[in-house]
């Protein structure tokens, strides 16, 4: 059997296409909303697939519990995210996971780590605790970090053909779980060490940022130099060995923002470049408050409460507000002891906000500016009700709309 622990937006579908593939399951988190509600056949969060992901589970007889179960397999994945003061991972969640999983599992158990984490953090915090195991009770288990390597909007088809990587200690357990994630990976699974996979999977991410970070640096080259940086984009990548990316109004999510701060608090030397993109990256909600202050200035519009933000999650289609840009927008406001924005999201259904309005009619017929801060499919059947507005477009959807 195998016990999934944490099922959020990556314990929850990984169990699911588990069980839909065959393999015994229980999934385990402790809030007894999530449980109550996979138990009452509703879905926590909005994914395309995920709901006839979620009856083909149910019809192979997956579980949902608050309790760690006896299992050969145990996969971990549980949030991991920084401490703001000194960058470093912070811990907390994987290691009660673990220590709890320990309270219940047999000799020769399998833990599967999939939660990100910096790297080193396995040999230097999760391995002590499993000799301490060994110590007191007689027993062994197997440690085994899988980084995941799925994105929201598109979970199902990545985790079925996005290749993985399995760092162990030796390479029967790196099999045995090899085989277990052959059931439904259809891509390449690499095996390899446990530092090696800790490092390759921050790294990925890390990548990511600071191609982003580059566009968006671009934004304020171009805007200097009044050059259109989308034009300028275009035109760089006709280049065969050039590929820039969009620039945007930062960076959300639970991966990017938060996986390259590991390396810069754990090698704080040695990141000068990595620490920068995350500088750049983290500037730019500041950077579109500015903007629509210049616009709101131009435009003779004095109240804010005339001003709306289009989007809370921190990508187009799906329902993840973690680190979302539109978030950290609103966060800058307070500090500076200002009311935020109006803001609508059509795929966020229930209210997170205090300036949240929850119809879209009702937020677009009472602002003279609105702001696109996500680029949703909604936007494209709405696109009459944004005519006779301003609008400042952060995703570069709407043709004549003020532009990053």
């Amino acid at each position: 059997m195998i016990n999934i622990i944490g099922l959020g937006y990556i314990g929850l579908p990984t169990a699911l296409i588990l069980a839909a593939n065959g393999e015994k399951v229980t999934g385990t988190d402790y809030s007894n909303e999530i449980i109550d509600k996979l138990n009452n056949d509703q879905l926590t969060f909005k994914e395309k697939g995920l709901e006839e992901l979620f009856f083909r589970a149910k019809e192979q007889g997956i579980l949902f519990t608050n309790n760690y179960k006896k299992s050969d397999i145990y996969i971990i994945a549980v949030p991991t995210p920084y401490r703001k003061d000194d960058k470093k991972i912070d811990t907390t969640c994987i290691v009660s996971a673990v220590k709890s999983v320990m309270k219940v599992c047999e000799e020769g158990a399998i833990i599967i780590i999939e939660s990100t984490v910096s790297p080193g953090t396995i040999d230097r915090v999760i391995r002590p605790l499993f000799n301490d195991y060994k110590y007191e009770l007689g027993k062994s288990i197997h440690l085994v970090h899988a980084p995941e390597r799925i994105l929201p909007g598109n979970m199902i088809h990545e985790l079925e053909n996005n290749s993985r990587t399995i760092g162990a200690d030796n390479i029967k357990i790196a099999e045995i779980v090899k085989k277990i994630y052959s059931t439904f990976c259809k891509g390449e699974i690499t095996l390899t060490d446990i530092r090696s996979a800790e490092m390759s999977k921050v790294i990925e991410n890390t990548f990511r940022d600071i191609n982003i970070a580059f566009a968006n640096e671009l934004v304020n080259i171009c805007r200097k130099d009044s050059l259109d940086v989308y034009e300028i984009i275009y035109v760089a990548n006709k280049h065969p060995r050039v590929n820039i990316l969009s620039p945007g109004p930062g960076v959300g999510g639970h991966c990017i923002p938060v996986d390259p701060w590991f390396l810069v608090g754990d090698f704080p030397r040695y990141t000068k470049l990595i620490t920068s993109a995350r500088e750049i990256n983290d500037s730019m909600p500041e950077y579109v408050l500015n903007r629509i202050y210049d616009i709101m200035e131009e435009k003779g519009i004095s109240d804010t409460k005339r001003v709306g933000l289009y989007g809370l999650t921190y990508k187009a289609n799906v329902d993840d507000i973690r680190e979302s840009p539109t978030l950290q927008l609103i966060d800058i406001m307070k500090r500076h002891l200002a009311k935020p924005l109006k803001v609508y999201d059509p795929m966020v259904t229930k209210k997170l906000i205090d300036s949240q309005i929850m119809e879209f009619n009702e937020f677009i017929k009472d602002i003279d500016m609105v702001v696109i801060m996500v680029s949703h499919k909604h936007i494209k059947n709405s696109i009459n009700s944004f005519k006779e507005k301003i609008v400042f477009d952060t995703q570069n959807v709407i043709e004549g709309a003020y532009r990053l």
